[in-house]
């Protein structure tokens, strides 16, 4: 079930990014080309949980987890510099909300990566295929 709302979760990000036009620039391709290397991996365990397979997914995980945390802090400077052309005033909580609240960039959406490569890696915990041997 894990892997399955993993891969159902993934599948919705390159949807949405697609749809969304996010492929303007090399920066914008990051997370789409972390979220197909997530499904590439999630068909490799699917079809042969083997330590290779689940090592290489972990590792993947751990790519979304940090393409996650960097596209939050990316997309909270654009969303500062954003507010603060409307109005150079704002400073502390005020700024923090319309960041957050202000329709693009979308401050908290490169979270969901975050938990999808802890529910990835909570796929893999304590899995049967880690104690084989390659």
């Amino acid at each position: 079930m894990l892997l399955l709302l993993t891969g159902g979760g993934t599948l919705a990000i390159c949807t949405d990014l697609l749809l969304l036009g996010h492929y303007k620039d090399s920066n914008q391709l990051i997370p789409l080309t972390v979220a197909a290397a997530g499904l590439l991996s999630i068909g490799w365990v699917a079809t042969a949980p083997r330590p290779g397979s689940l090592r290489t997914f972990q590792f993947v995980m751990l790519c979304f987890i940090g393409t996650g945390i960097i596209g939050v802090t990316l997309h909270s400077k654009g969303g500062i510099t954003a507010q603060r052309e409307v109005d150079p005033s704002l400073e502390g909580r005020n700024l923090f909300w319309k960041v957050v609240a202000a329709p693009g960039p979308p401050v908290l959406s490169p979270g969901i990566m975050v938990q999808l490569g802890l529910l990835g890696l909570a796929y893999t915990y304590r899995h049967p295929g880690l104690r084989e041997r390659d």
